[in-house]
């Protein structure tokens, strides 16, 4: 079974989120997982040019391919990563979306699972509405919702800090200088291996 993760990231948050998601699904014997980015808009690869840290960033994922719509197709469950853009997902995870009219037309995407991850500035900057619509179009595609349970260990806390049962989260801080802790890491695996586990129960 294919499990599709794919994510945008310029500074490296939403990379390493999207890594740990991957190494989490892995854990499920039966998992192929397909580890993808979104496309570049031109403009943005211009500005990414004159930024010493972004360019390095970038280069770390060049080997990392983009995902198409048969990607997506392929896929037996979803998993979806973006930074944070006034408390909703960027342009470039949306022009994923909005390319994928044919898959809901045909009703291709219907019963697959899905879940969400983000990386935002700070502690209120988008950590739980970025999730939120970003199932919006999962919803409409047909997609089945897994998040993360507050049984899961680190969950509930007080810290500045990520983890929300929407899907996994970390804090990037207002300049991007902030690591994802190791608590967001091992939340972002359970996301990865709920997701793989319940698309193992939905194909038995």
């Amino acid at each position: 079974m294919k499990i599709l993760i794919v994510y945008y990231s310029m500074y490296g948050h939403t990379l390493q989120i999207a890594k740990a998601v991957a190494e989490g699904a892995s854990q499920i014997s039966q998992a192929e997982v397909m580890l993808r980015r979104v496309q570049e808009f031109e403009a943005v690869d211009k500005i990414i040019d004159q930024n010493e840290f972004a360019s390095q960033v970038r280069e770390q994922q060049k080997d990392i391919p983009v995902c198409t719509v048969d990607d997506l197709r392929a896929a037996d469950a979803v998993i979806l990563g973006s930074p944070t853009r006034y408390g909703n997902m960027c342009a470039q995870m949306k022009q994923l979306i909005d390319s994928t009219a044919q898959l809901w037309l045909n009703g291709e995407m219907e019963g697959k699972p899905a879940g969400v991850f983000t990386s935002t500035a700070s502690t209120h900057g988008g950590q739980e509405t970025t999730l939120l619509t970003m199932m919006v179009p999962l919803l409409h595609l047909g997609m089945l919702i897994v998040g993360v349970p507050y049984s899961t260990p680190g969950m509930i806390h007080t810290e500045a800090r990520g983890g929300t049962p929407y899907g996994a989260t970390t804090i990037a801080g207002g300049q991007g200088e902030l690591q994802p802790k190791s608590e967001d890491l091992e939340i972002s695996k359970v996301l990865g291996r709920r997701v793989a586990e319940v698309t193992a129960k939905l194909r038995s």
